[in-house]
């Protein structure tokens, strides 16, 4: 597509996340020998600006809000030379033990430095499309099947996927949905004796608006998935996608998701409608409910 792949956007806020972590005062939480660390629960994703090749880009965070073991958190990754804004987070993350993942309070440290870390979302980084409350509890293997969705992508975590502390990281899950996505993208519009529908794709490619993922358990190095698709709904210019990644022993969910996307006029870099035709066949594809 000519621009960073949404993997390395979420790469770019786990990097970011350990300095923020730094600055509430938990040196070192991502470090092998950490006692304590962070583990994302949830990203709402705004992409804003596009990243395209050797483009400077810096981060800056602050704390929206902090619970008990909890908090929320806001990243903005910014075009360094012109100060756009290319793409906002806002994290929730839990303060775990970090070989069992078993949540426990923040120090009163920590709670007077977030105090002095709170930070406002700017309107450009607030949710537009998606919203923020809970996940629908539907997804599994099971209902998948019964929904008839697409399978975009399966295999096995590597080792080389996973954090110091053997926990997949949550770019793989953006990364491997990522890598089913052409063909999620022809199986949606395919019709039946329809040889040239390939070609009128010619110059056209796609770009995601919004994001949210809920990260509901952690595989680690040989853990099985696959990840199921479907179209939940189909605008002008916009569709929206559900992805769940499941395991496939149990059929219970590793992550959900949501997405808006566009397609994209990969010479002018303008979003472009959605033609008619392909509009209504689109519609006949949608399924009723998929929510993530």
């Amino acid at each position: 597509m000519g621009h960073l792949n949404v993997r390395f956007y979420v790469a770019h806020a786990m990097e970011g996340l350990v300095g923020l972590a730094a600055g509430l005062g938990l040196q070192g939480a991502f470090a092998e020998r950490a006692n304590g660390t962070l583990i994302v629960q949830d990203h709402h994703i705004r992409f804003l600006r596009e990243a395209r090749t050797r483009a400077a880009l810096h981060m800056m965070a602050g704390v929206l809000e902090i619970g008990e073991c909890d908090a929320r958190l806001l990243q903005l990754l910014i075009h360094t030379g012109s100060g756009e804004l290319a793409a906002s987070f806002q994290t929730v993350v839990t303060h775990v033990t970090a070989g069992d993942g078993r949540p426990f309070p923040w120090a009163t440290t920590t709670r007077r430095l977030a105090e002095g870390l709170k930070i406002a979302v700017p309107a450009s980084a607030a949710p537009r499309s998606l919203g923020l409350e809970g996940v629908s509890g539907t997804a599994s293997l099971e209902a998948a099947n019964r929904h008839g969705l697409i399978r975009i992508g399966s295999g096995a975590v590597s080792p080389s996927d996973c954090d110091a502390f053997g926990r997949m990281r949550p770019e793989v899950f953006i990364g491997r949905v990522s890598d089913g996505i052409p063909g999620f993208g022809a199986a949606l519009r395919a019709v039946p004796g329809d040889a040239a529908g390939a070609q009128r794709r010619e110059g056209v490619g796609g770009a995601v608006l919004e994001y949210r993922i809920a990260y509901q358990a952690w595989p680690r190095a040989g853990d099985r998935f696959e990840i199921r698709s479907g179209l939940a709904a189909v605008g002008d210019r916009t569709q929206r996608f559900v992805h769940w990644m499941l395991d496939s022993e149990t059929g219970r969910p590793w992550a959900t998701s949501e997405a808006v996307a566009i397609a994209l006029d990969l010479e002018a870099r303008k979003i472009i409608p959605i033609p008619v035709v392909e509009r209504a066949h689109l519609e006949s594809r949608i399924t009723p409910g998929l929510a993530m």
